[in-house]
């Protein structure tokens, strides 16, 4: 048994969105899913005879017994046919009112134990209101995904899982460097707290916890865990992480918005040369002059640098956030990789008070044998990273 119980680091402040959807989540679970399990529904209501009908249609061997089916329904579970999303007849308001809606405690609390761990760090990369959005539309792709491959199923569909594998998917792209605790359990032989990599936990939630028993599950009725929807959230979520990521490098920073896109030859070697020269205001202009994707190798890794720094230093820190992630585009490896990763680190740091996204580049430092200088500093800014660390309460 692999249970998560924490991640670091964690990003600074409160993040009010993912404490807001915990609590929605539980309050709907305290004050509608509770109340409706101790009451017995009205055989008489349409819906109970309905859902009655469905439950025996799709376990067969449920006929020979179908009172005491009957006998064990609750108002609850009239509540959820009515609220989930069912693939056979779907209601377009089921897609998000299904998200809110858990079978019972333990599917109620390993969700929310799962968003209050992974939550927070993704909320702090896109805010408040875009991880909310994110969060809705990463539910909505699970449930969708989920009903391509159970069309006429007309059992409901519900839980938060769908939603929160997708932040999972954002946490898995871009946070591959944080640290997952994890009690392990295997009694009597392992009993212990450990520490992994986020993207070996995530790959193991997404592998073994899901896809390999989707696959396994395929054409198996009913079934109580919905893989499917768990898969098309992570991958949802890791297209948004990827096209937020790629809007990153290609968009020109504010102070360079209004300039003129073009792109030639001629204007590549003119940079270059202002680069060179020292001029690196001007540098800047016609770098960004220059579409993003005529852009991919303009500069030599050395001239690439040295213009990020200059924009670094004298606080044009969007863009030289811009030039140090395409600089890691054009040259993942080699020769400055380690300076790109440092500054991009100690612009998010710095600059965007973002340290978790900066420790993402500043331990990539040390995977490109980084010259005692760049090495020392990339050392200082993640000691500052466990300082701010250690004096906040998680």
């Amino acid at each position: 048994m692999f249970l998560p119980l924490g991640d670091e680091p964690n990003p600074p402040g409160i993040p009010w969105m993912t404490y807001g959807l915990i609590a929605a989540n539980t309050a709907v679970y305290l004050l509608v899913a509770l109340p409706l399990s101790g009451v017995r529904p009205d055989v008489a209501d349409p819906l109970f005879r309905e859902y009655l009908q469905v439950l025996l249609e799709t376990f067969p061997q449920g006929q020979s017994a179908s009172a005491e089916i009957a006998q064990q329904l609750t108002a609850y579970d009239l509540f959820v046919f009515d609220y989930g999303f069912r693939p056979a007849a779907p209601v377009l308001s089921a897609l998000l009112t299904s998200m809110f809606l858990h079978a019972g405690f333990a599917h109620l609390a390993g969700n929310m134990l799962f968003l209050w761990i992974y939550g927070d760090n993704v909320e702090h990369r896109l805010g408040h209101g875009l991880f909310f959005v994110a969060y809705l539309i990463t539910g909505v792709a699970a449930t969708l995904f989920h009903s391509v491959f159970a069309l006429g199923s007309a059992l409901p569909l519900v839980g938060a899982s769908g939603a929160i594998s997708g932040v999972l998917g954002f946490y898995f792209l871009w946070f591959p460097h944080n640290r997952i605790r994890v009690w392990v359990f295997f009694f009597p032989f392992i009993m212990n707290v450990i520490k992994l990599p986020a993207r070996i936990v995530l790959g193991f939630y997404l592998v073994f916890s899901n896809l390999l028993p989707f696959l396994v599950s395929q054409g198996v009725t009913g079934g109580g865990v919905a893989y499917g929807a768990h898969i098309g959230g992570f991958a949802g979520g890791l297209g948004l992480a990827w096209w937020a990521r790629r809007r990153d490098v290609v968009a020109s920073p504010d102070e360079y918005r209004d300039v003129e896109r073009q792109a030639s030859f001629s204007e590549g070697e003119l940079v270059s040369g202002l680069v060179e020269e020292g001029r690196f205001s001007e540098a800047a202009q016609v770098y960004f002059r220059i579409d993003s994707d005529d852009s991919r190798q303009l500069l030599t890794p050395r001239l690439s640098i040295q213009l990020a720094d200059w924009l670094a230093k004298n606080r044009h820190s969007r863009a030289a956030l811009v030039v140090y992630q395409r600089h890691l585009r054009d040259y993942p490896v080699g020769p400055m990789a380690a300076e790109a990763h440092l500054g991009a680190g100690l612009v998010q740091l710095n600059a965007f008070g973002q340290p978790v996204s900066a420790y993402q580049h500043l331990v990539e430092v040390f995977d490109h044998e980084p010259s005692p200088s760049v090495g020392s500093l990339a050392r200082q800014a993640l000691n500052e990273i466990d300082r701010r660390r250690k004096i906040r309460v998680h």
